[in-house]
């Protein structure tokens, strides 16, 4: 699997997360906890790739110069 693929593939699960706690009426907090903690780790693995594709833009408009 590529970054790409990995990117699109966290992304679909955060929006799985957030429509489940937006549709769940019942309120176990431990499920929550477990939901909140992945959808963070998904948040930080976004934030890294997007950094990474930013830096490696920066690098070929560098060259381009």
């Amino acid at each position: 699997m590529n970054d790409k693929e990995s990117y699109s593939l966290a992304i679909a699960e955060l929006e799985k997360i957030l429509s489940e706690l937006e549709s769940n009426s019942e309120f176990d907090l431990e499920l929550i906890s477990a939901k909140v903690k992945r959808a963070s780790e998904l948040l930080e693995f976004c934030k890294n790739q997007l950094h990474q594709i930013d830096s490696e833009l920066e690098k070929i408009l560098e060259e381009l110069d």
